[in-house]
C-alpha cells in the first residue's frame, strides 16, 4: 500500500470524480433528512417508525461518505499523517457500517414477513384488499408474555424486534471490529512487526464478503416475499411487490459490484494511496462502481420506494373539538392502545406501520 507524501494532490480527474460522487451523496442526505422532517411532522404520535429509522441511517451514511471524499482532496494534498492511516481509515469505515446497517434491518423485516405464521396469515386475509402485505401485523404466539414482562421494565418506549436485535448486536461487533483495526493500524505507525496496510486490507475484504451475503440473502429473501405477494389480489399488493422485487435486484447487483471491486483492487483504500500510483482513468471507473453503483444507487433507490408521505395523525382532542362544527365523525379514529404504544418502532406495531404504510420495507 503507498503512503501518501507533503503536497501531492491527487490527479484532476480523480479529484473531479471525488467532487461529484460527494455532491451526490450531499443531494441523497439533503433528500433523506427532509423526507424525516416531513414525516416526523406528519407522525408525531408513533415516535420512530421504521420509516424514519430508514431515512435516519441512509442521511447519516451519506453525509458520511460526503465527509470521507472532501477529506480525502484536502488531506491528501495537505499531507496528514494521521489521515493516512487511523483516522483515513474510521471515516471510510463508518459510512459503510451505517449502510450495511440499514439493508440489514430491511432483510430482517423481510424474514419476519417470510416467516409469518398461518394462523396470522387468516386474521389479515380479510384486510389484505385493503393493506399491503409487507405492513400486515406480525404478532407472534408468545407476544402477550412479551407484553406482561415489559410491563415490569421502565424501558417501554421503544420495542424492537428479536430479529432486530440481532441486527443490532451485529452492527456492534462489526463496529468493535472496525476500531480494533483503527487501534491496530494506529499501532503499526510505529517501529513494530504490524503492517497497518494488512491490517487495513483484511477488514475491507472481510466487509467485501459480508456484503456479498448480503446481498444474497436480499435477493433471497425478495424472491420468497415476492412470490409470497403474488397471492394477495389487491393493486396495493402488486405495486409492492415490484417494490420488493426492484430492491432484491438492485441489491444484489450494486452490493456484487462493490464487493468484486473491493476485493480487486484497493478502492476502498483510497484514503492510503500515494496519489502518483494511481491511474485516473482507472481508478475513476473503480471508485464509481464502487461508490456510485455500491452505496448511492440502493440508498436513492430506498429513498425512492419510500417517497409517499404517511397519513397525518391528528389528535384524537383535536377531532374531538372539531365535531360540533364540522357535524362529521372524526377520521382518526380514537384508540387507546395505539397511544400506549405510540413510541414503539417495529413490524409488530399495527399503528407504526399504518405510518410506514407508503414504504414496502
Amino acid at each position: 500500500m503507498y503512503v501518501l507524501e507533503n503536497g501531492h494532490c491527487l490527479p484532476p480527474v480523480l479529484v473531479g470524480v471525488n467532487v461529484f460522487l460527494a455532491s451526490v451523496d450531499a443531494v441523497i442526505a439533503f433528500i433523506a433528512f427532509s423526507q424525516l422532517i416531513r414525516i416526523h411532522l406528519r407522525t408525531k404520535q408513533l415516535g420512530w417508525t421504521r420509516q424514519k429509522v430508514f431515512h435516519l441511517m441512509i442521511g447519516s451514511s451519506n453525509v458520511g461518505y460526503f465527509v470521507y471524499l472532501l477529506s480525502t482532496l484536502v488531506a491528501t494534498c495537505k499531507g496528514w499523517l494521521c489521515w493516512s492511516n487511523a483516522c483515513g481509515f474510521i471515516l471510510m469505515a463508518c459510512p459503510k457500517i451505517l449502510f450495511l446497517a440499514a439493508f440489514l434491518l430491511i432483510l430482517s423485516f423481510w424474514v419476519d414477513l417470510r416467516h409469518q405464521t398461518n394462523d396470522e396469515e387468516e386474521d389479515d386475509d380479510d384486510n389484505s384488499s385493503r393493506e399491503p402485505l409487507l405492513e400486515k401485523r406480525m404478532t407472534k404466539p408468545h407476544s402477550s408474555s412479551i407484553d406482561d414482562l415489559r410491563r415490569c421494565f421502565p424501558f417501554q418506549a421503544i420495542h424492537v424486534g428479536s430479529r432486530q436485535k440481532f441486527v443490532i448486536l451485529v452492527v456492534l461487533l462489526i463496529f468493535v471490529i472496525m476500531m480494533a483495526s483503527a487501534m491496530l493500524i494506529w499501532i503499526g505507525m510505529g517501529k513494530n512487526p504490524i503492517d497497518s496496510s494488512v491490517v487495513a486490507r483484511v477488514y475491507t475484504d472481510m466487509f467485501a464478503i459480508a456484503v456479498i451475503i448480503l446481498g444474497g440473502a436480499l435477493a433471497t429473501y425478495g424472491v420468497l416475499l415476492f412470490l409470497k405477494m403474488k397471492k394477495v389480489r389487491s393493486d396495493k399488493a402488486s405495486t409492492e411487490m415490484w417494490k420488493v422485487a426492484g430492491l432484491a435486484v438492485v441489491s444484489v447487483v450494486c452490493f456484487t459490484t462493490s464487493a468484486v471491486v473491493a476485493l480487486a483492487s484497493n478502492v476502498p483504500l483510497l484514503y492510503h494511496w500515494h496519489p502518483v500510483n494511481a491511474n485516473g482513468v482507472i481508478t475513476s471507473v473503480l471508485i464509481i462502481l464502487y461508490y456510485f453503483i455500491g452505496s448511492s444507487v440502493p440508498s436513492a433507490f430506498v429513498l425512492w420506494v419510500m417517497r409517499e408521505m404517511p397519513t397525518p395523525l391528528v389528535d384524537s382532542r383535536q377531532a374531538q373539538s372539531r365535531v360540533p362544527q364540522l357535524r362529521t365523525v372524526p377520521f382518526i379514529e380514537d384508540r387507546p392502545v395505539a397511544t400506549h404504544q405510540a413510541h414503539r418502532w417495529t413490524t409488530v406495531t399495527s399503528s407504526q406501520n399504518k405510518a410506514s404504510r407508503a414504504s414496502p420495507i
